[in-house]
């Protein structure tokens, strides 16, 4: 009975052993799959590559005739994965973030080792949760959206350049023109609402601001954007900034014209959308040239090259080829497309060179998903994925977008925009924009060997033709119908009132600083509502720091009084040119002076100059008595004593006598009485000096 338990324990055990290790065997076979392989070397026959796009948009009709492109080219070139056929897999995105979604995990059903796109900044945030479960890259063409290069997306990677970048050189614009304040129309997705939000950062670094953010739904009509721009057009700002989409952006430009919101005065500032629609028609409308007369829109900007000039000079051919419209224009998003292609095959090439495969396997947490209709468990891990990024990252050389480097933030490096003037015969560069030098009038890689210079001396841009054809740049506001007088903030002073002060007058107040700012107002070519405001009880000089920070908190627009420009204050607010010098001076009326032969007794008044002579005499008096019994000098008939004591009592005035003389002088003739005297005259001059001498004392605010 032992015997028999003990060998059918074996028997079991051994049995358990071969199911399990067969079980395990069919589990890696059916879990784990890798592409077939070229019998001659170790690289994979063919690797399948993603690309989701909206196929009917301005940017989404360039792009796919750049992928067939770069699938063409690459797989001709001989030099590239040598013998490994790239394949491209197409699915509509429909401009929708469900059909995006749907359509991004049937790509990863195709085993694909990188997706390229999506165009759609909404989009490009749902299907990276996609990407980051399956470990397999997307490379954006076209989604521009700041915050999609966050850490929550490390695979997702950009091949287009960064809004931040574009919002920056937006901000630089402004500050430019020395516009202070902005109003932002924006289409309401994540693309616009990050990019805005970016703007309003940068532009805050730059004491400027978004003074109305006007948002709209995408897709709305015609209607609701008239409602939008009436309101707009209510505010006090000129200067708009127009981020949208490509595809019905120009609707906002006919419905302003129809406003009259084109006209001089207005400023009208447009992201690379507008230049992406206008380079996609072909030929240009003069109608939309004329609606769009001195706009100032912004492009990618993409350098001149032999490569490029050639892929351009193919665009006839490869329409025709694909049987597209003659419409689909060439446009910036179109270089990125191909570019990204070449990016895929130059990494998958380094990757294999580095012996690395391609392999994929069942993701575990969608195991328990097989009830479903849906089947997602045919959605597999690409196993090598962070190690393809990787080599993704670190890829350098030239494409037709310019040099393909990423930095640690996975942006292009030397991010470059051109800025455009549209005029009536079409658009007209007026400069360039970089990070490195900011604006100039030169094309930016000539100026990337020179060291960085971003200063205000250095910025450069040619003559901008402006809405009404106008040359002057434009003020950039101006009383709003709907606006409140401004509110100028003046210190409710208790001492020194000449500065301000309040007063019964139709202003309310009144002082120097008062009468110096309404001269100013006068000489403006427009009137300025305003309202004094006095700022303090009255009963107590206010702080003026408290004062300052009212005006930095908008409590008021300004302030007028005797305010000390110091450099704590001006990092709050602006100065005007100081108009009294600060330090300790003393006011006093000025009268008309007239030349005399006696000026040199005004610095004492004729009392001090009495005082002064009769001292000298009864100083002479008293030595003529202690002396005239014992000098021979101070005898004589009583005239010659009085010219001596006279004659002696002036020439301690005018005379500077010898330090020998006087020694003598001392030592023979000095005497206790004396010493009383010389001390007692030295006492009474201290007091009659000190009584005429008047201290003054002033403070500064």
């Amino acid at each position: 009975m032992g015997f028999f338990v003990k060998k059918r324990g074996v028997s079991m055990g051994l049995m358990f052993l071969c199911v399990f290790a067969l079980w395990v065997l069919q589990i890696q076979g059916a879990g784990r799959e890798s592409f077939s392989r070229n019998s001659s070397s170790s690289l994979p026959s063919s690797v399948n590559v993603g690309a989701l796009f909206t196929y009917d948009s301005f940017i989404g009709r360039a792009a796919k005739l750049a992928f067939v492109a770069a699938i063409e080219d690459v797989n001709v070139d001989q030099s590239i994965l040598r013998g490994t056929k790239l394949n491209i897999v197409f699915q509509d995105a429909n401009c929708s973030g469900f059909v995006g979604t749907m359509g991004a995990l049937q790509l990863m059903e195709n085993k694909v080792v990188a997706a390229i796109g999506p165009q759609s900044s909404g989009i490009g945030h749902i299907i990276s949760h996609v990407a980051n479960e399956l470990h397999v890259p997307f490379l954006s063409f076209a989604a521009t959206d700041p915050t999609l290069s966050s850490l929550q997306y490390p695979y997702f990677l950009r091949t287009t350049q960064n809004d931040y970048f574009q919002m920056n050189a937006i901000a630089d614009f402004v500050s430019y023109f020395r516009w202070r304040e902005v109003v932002a129309i924006f289409v309401d997705d994540e693309y616009g609402r990050n990019g805005i939000s970016v703007l309003g950062d940068v532009l805050a670094k730059k004491r400027a601001k978004i003074s109305y953010k006007a948002a709209f739904s995408p897709g709305a009509d015609n209607s609701s954007i008239s409602d939008l721009l009436a309101s707009v057009n209510l505010m006090e700002s000129r200067i708009f900034v127009v981020h949208v989409n490509p595809d019905s952006g120009l609707n906002i430009f006919s419905v302003a014209k129809s406003l009259g919101m084109m006209g001089s005065g207005y400023v009208w500032i447009a992201t690379d959308w507008l230049l992406t629609a206008l380079d996609s028609m072909e030929p240009l409308d003069p109608k939309d040239m004329d609606l769009l007369q001195g706009v100032v829109a912004f492009r990618h900007y993409t350098p001149e090259s032999d490569n490029k000039k050639r892929f351009k000079a193919r665009w006839k051919n490869l329409r025709s080829k694909e049987s597209l419209k003659s419409d689909v224009g060439f446009n910036s998003y179109a270089l990125y497309a191909y570019d990204s292609v070449w990016l895929v095959a130059h990494a998958l090439d380094v990757f294999f060179s580095l012996g690395n495969t391609v392999t994929f396997s069942n993701d575990p947490n969608l195991r328990n998903t097989n009830n479903s209709n849906i089947k997602l468990s045919k959605l597999n891990i690409f196993n090598e994925g962070e190690r393809f990024l990787q080599v993704m990252l670190e890829m350098n050389y030239t494409g037709l977008t310019g040099q393909i480097e990423f930095n640690s933030e996975k942006n292009r490096i030397n991010p470059a925009y051109d800025i455009l003037n549209i005029k009536s015969t079409g658009p007209q560069r007026v400069g360039y924009w970089s990070n490195h030098t900011g604006f100039s009038v030169v094309p930016p890689e000539t100026l990337y060997s020179k060291p960085s210079n971003t200063s205000a001396k250095n910025q450069r841009l040619n003559e901008i033709i402006w809405p009404g054809e106008i040359i002057k740049p434009p003020r950039g506001w101006v009383f709003p119908d709907n606006g409140q007088p401004l509110k100028i903030g003046v210190p409710n002073r208790v001492s020194y009132k000449n500065y301000a002060s309040k007063d019964k007058n139709p202003l309310g107040v009144k002082g120097y600083c008062i009468d110096i700012f309404e001269a100013a107002v006068q000489l403006l070519p427009y009137p300025v509502p305003r309202t004094y405001i006095l700022y303090g009880d009255g009963k107590k000089n206010p702080s003026y720091d408290n004062l300052i920070s009212e005006v930095a908190a908008n409590s008021f627009d300004a302030a007028v009084g005797d305010v000390t420009i110091i450099t704590n204050r001006t990092k709050f607010v602006d100065f005007t040119q100081p108009f009294i010098e600060s330090g300790l001076v003393v006011v006093a009326p000025v009268k008309g002076a007239k030349s005399s032969p006696w000026s040199f007794l005004k610095p004492f008044t004729i009392e001090m100059w009495a005082v002064t002579g009769a001292l000298f005499l009864f100083v002479g008096a008293v030595i003529w008595i202690l002396e005239h019994r014992f000098n021979e000098e101070f005898r004589g008939p009583p005239r010659r004593q009085i010219i001596t004591v006279f004659w002696f009592s002036f020439s301690t005035m005018f005379f500077s006598h010898s330090m020998y003389s006087i020694t003598n002088w001392i030592l023979r003739n000095i005497k206790e009485k004396i010493l009383s005297v010389f001390i007692f005259c030295y006492q009474a001059l201290k007091f009659f000096y000190s009584s005429s001498f008047l201290d003054l004392q002033g403070r500064t605010r």
